[in-house]
């Protein structure tokens, strides 16, 4: 079955009976399709493999960004399945701090080949792998599937995590993005992300003298005084100026 004819071919149908072979707090256990899949709604997005640029720096994270989102409109579950083993999925959910999502090793592909989608990636040195695509799954039957286009190299088009938000309610809302530049210690740095806690707003906090210079603060704020919050691209300002934007 070609690439193209998967989605066609698998709306409607019940998932592959697979059992995963896992490592879970230094033993190994076995989670089944049906475990993961039965009497739940579950978005599932699988990729070519852990580490991997596209996937750690776009797919899984925003996933994981969004899983509140997806949980408010009834998804239960969020996987990311890989053909890797168990090892390295575990090391890649503790370097994503992917708390959100549940990665999922196909190890020895066959939940991926079942589905038509282990595919030849031999030329990169890495034999069989998953394409890349995501699906909705209610109760075991896929109910949709977006694959991305044979093309050649890695596309990322139809599988991200807002296609798939959309599909399910085309009127959700997304978290604004919020960054806080902020140094340890200082009380008004504090005062800023407890405003944003007791709004239930969640941040990206990057520390000055750390994770970026002061002479970087100032190329992208104009500011040198910490901390300086940016909602959605837009510089909102100090804690006051926070708080200001906040009751209105």
């Amino acid at each position: 079955m070609s690439i193209a004819a998967v989605a066609s071919q698998k709306e409607g149908q019940k998932v592959p009976s697979v059992n995963f072979i896992m490592r879970k707090n230094d033993d190994w256990v076995t989670r089944t399709t049906a475990d993961i899949f039965n009497n739940k709604t579950v978005v599932v997005f699988s990729l070519p493999g852990a580490f991997t640029p596209t996937c750690s720096s776009t797919h899984l994270p925003r996933y994981n960004e969004l899983a509140n989102v997806f949980k408010n409109n009834s998804v239960d579950e969020i996987v990311c399945l890989s053909v890797n083993d168990t090892f390295v999925m575990n090391a890649w959910a503790a370097d994503q701090e992917a708390e959100n999502i549940t990665l999922i090793p196909d190890g020895n592909g066959e939940f991926t080949q079942a589905m038509g989608l282990l595919v030849d990636k031999k030329e990169l040195g890495f034999g069989s792998r998953s394409w890349r695509y995501s699906m909705l799954v209610k109760n075991g039957i896929i109910e949709k599937m977006f694959i991305e286009p044979n093309k050649p190299g890695d596309p990322f088009e139809v599988s991200d995590a807002d296609t798939m938000l959309n599909y399910i309610n085309p009127n959700a809302t997304a978290p604004d993005d919020i960054i806080i530049f902020s140094k340890t210690g200082c009380p008004h740095c504090a005062k800023a992300k407890a405003a944003l806690k007791e709004q239930g707003l969640s941040y990206e906090e990057i520390i000055v003298g750390n994770d970026i210079k002061l002479k970087g603060l100032r190329a992208v704020s104009g500011e040198v005084t910490v901390p300086q919050v940016f909602i959605n691209g837009k510089l909102i300002g100090d804690s006051e100026q926070l708080i200001t934007y906040l009751v209105n």
